[in-house]
């Protein structure tokens, strides 16, 4: 399957130490480092940065 190896699942954890998560797909030829993304946190209910995690 060549597809998971091309666009593998990212888990996205809130910076803000609040544990929420998003599960999203990156393009790993286009992004091969790791992903930040701005976007909403439930629990401090404010935009905060959430970066990938392994």
């Amino acid at each position: 399957m060549a597809r998971n190896e091309i666009r593998p699942i990212a888990k996205l954890r809130s910076t803000a130490g609040t544990g929420t998560t998003y599960v999203t797909r990156k393009n790993r030829r286009n992004d091969p480092d790791r992903l930040v993304l701005r976007k909403y946190d439930p629990v401090l209910r404010r935009h905060v940065e959430f970066r990938e995690e392994k």
